[in-house]
Parts: structure tokens; sequence; C-alpha cells
């Protein structure tokens, strides 16, 4: 989910970037061994007057990485660059790095008269609501579609990227504002609705996807109440909590975190249908031991995650195999 958000930022810059004139270089993680950073995706933007926007590691490559995009743009010319970072004696421009891994990247030119038509249109192809694949091909040309035009076989490097999936946050009071803040910056699209209207301004949140106006009862407010949605209710009501619990119950939404001691959730669980209570998780959060809402948004969006990746928010030294290999769950 964040290499939707990063490619967005990256296209939607990008974008800017060719318009104005300017050629940039993209650099892409292609394939990584051992123990990196980031994985195959992640990419990092270069453009001419050095500025770069992303990041392909933690911060010991993008250097070296900055003076190769600005080679790239120069020339034109795409470039395959192979780091090893797997011996403590090798050196990357004089730094020993020894992070115990080795990664490939695909450096590719990108300009205004070339370009720009096909990145006009993934940034609005990221807008939406389907699956898109990154492709590069072996001459280091790259493109980005839907999913559903890409069914012919590919020898290139690709990348599937889902959608994000979008954190409801039903109550618009002062303490939804850092959980807006922190759930997007991880890659979440944010909703945040409220029946009061002078609480939805783009001034308290302006990271949010959409800000609604709406109560429970209300069937014509256009909220859409899926499998990729996952929803936070914190009116700070006891009547406004019940009502957006029972809603949200007789929908598929994974989960629906309830804030609030647990003498509340058990009074609200005894009016929700027993079938759907496995989805309630109240209080919510998970167990760090803080206070106060940048603490309290911290623990929700841990969780909100854990429940998303099918994860139990355990320890990382307890988990088998690698930390990123995927155990089931969603991207």
């Amino acid at each position: 989910m964040k290499n939707w958000q990063e490619t967005e930022a990256i296209m939607q810059r990008t974008r800017t970037v060719l318009a104005e004139g300017q050629a940039v270089a993209l650099a892409i993680v292609t394939k990584i061994q051992g123990s990196t950073y980031r994985r195959p995706g992640a990419k990092l933007l270069i453009e001419s007057d050095g500025a770069m926007l992303g990041n392909i590691s933690g911060g010991c490559l993008e250097e070296d990485v900055r003076e190769n995009g600005l080679a790239v743009i120069e020339a034109d010319a795409p470039r395959h660059i192979h780091y090893d970072t797997s011996d403590l004696e090798d050196t990357v421009w004089g730094l020993g790095l020894g992070c115990n891994g080795k990664i490939d990247l695909q450096m590719v030119p990108l300009a205004p008269q070339r370009d720009l038509d096909w990145v006009e249109a993934a940034c609005e192809s990221l807008h939406g609501d389907q699956a898109l694949v990154v492709r590069l091909d072996e001459a280091g040309r790259c493109r980005l579609l839907p999913r559903s035009e890409s069914a012919e076989p590919w020898s290139g490097f690709e990348e599937v990227l889902e959608p994000p999936p979008t954190l409801l946050v039903l109550g618009a009071g002062d303490d939804a504002r850092p959980l807006v803040q922190m759930a997007h910056q991880v890659g979440f699209r944010v909703i945040v609705a409220d029946h009061r209207s002078g609480y939805l301004t783009e001034r308290r949140f302006p990271l949010a996807r959409q800000r609604v106006q709406v109560r429970a009862d209300d069937d014509s407010n256009g909220l859409v109440l899926n499998e990729r949605v996952l929803a936070v209710v914190k009116t700070h009501t006891l009547q406004h909590d019940l009502a957006w619990v029972k809603k949200l119950a007789d929908t598929p939404v994974p989960y629906i975190g309830l804030l609030g001691p647990r003498d509340r959730r058990d009074e609200i669980l005894n009016q929700v249908d027993p079938a759907a209570q496995s989805r309630l998780y109240g209080p919510i959060g998970l167990d760090i031991g803080g206070e106060g809402p940048e603490l309290v948004a911290l623990s929700i969006v841990s969780e909100a995650l854990a429940v998303w990746h099918h994860r139990g928010g355990s320890h990382l030294r307890d988990r088998p195999g690698t930390i990123h290999e995927r155990i089931g769950g969603n991207e």
C-alpha cells in the first residue's frame, strides 16, 4: 500500500517537472538478495537540479544514485546499477555499508516530449481504484497501465500495485487529527465522516481524501463500505457509536475499531449481531503503553495495519522467517 502512495507522489511530481520542460531520472529497485531496507518496486525520482523524491534504501545509497541519475538525464539513456552491501569490507563511494544485501536498480530517463502523455495518464490511474502494473522493458523504458490490460506474458520487470485500503474515521474531534495524519503517512486513503459540518474543514484535515457530513442512518451519503475499508468509530457519543457499529456490522468491513473502555464496548456488543463481533476491536489499538492523541493514533494505525496484513502485531524478533515474508494477508 505504501508503494502505491509513493508511486502516486512521484508520478505527480514527474508530471509537473516534465510539463515545465525539464527531464528527470526514475530509479526503480528491480531485484534484491539478502537483507535490504526496501523491496522491489521502491522508487527514487532525481531531477536535473539534484532534488530527489522517494527512497530506495535507508539513506546509504541515495547520494550515489543521485549522481547516476544526473548522468542518466544528461545522456538520456537508461542505466542498470548493482550494489552489493553484503560484505563489511565493501564500500560505496568510500563508505562501508554492511547491510548484508544486494540490490539491482534500473534507472530510466523521462523526457517531456517523449513521456509526458503516459505520465499524465498514470497520474489519473493512480487516483482511481483499479489495480495497476508498472513495467520495465529490456531497453529501460517504463510504463504504468491497468492490470486488466496486462494479461500478455512479460519478460522484463513487473510490479503489481493494488489500490490502498481506506481508513474511515467516524468522528472528527480533535483527537482524530493525528490519526488522519498518521494513517495517510503509512499509505491509507483516509475518509473523515461526522454529522457536524464545522469539524469537517480542510484546515483541520488537509490530508483526508474525503470529508463527509453524514449520520449513520443516512443511506444517501455515498460511503463505500466493503472489504477494503477499515473503520474507526470514535464519535465520543454512545448513541452515535452504537448506530455506526450496527451499520458497519451489516457490511463486509473487516475491521471495526471502537474507541472507549470495555464496559462501553460490551454495552454496544450486546446490541450487535454475534456473527459480526469478531470484527469489532475494542478497546481499539495495540497495547504499546502510551497515552495522549498521538500515541493513541499510533496504536490504532498499528492495529489496523496488523489486521489488514493478517498479522498479530507481535514482536518481529519472534517472527519465523524473514520479516517481509508474506504469510497470507494483503499487500
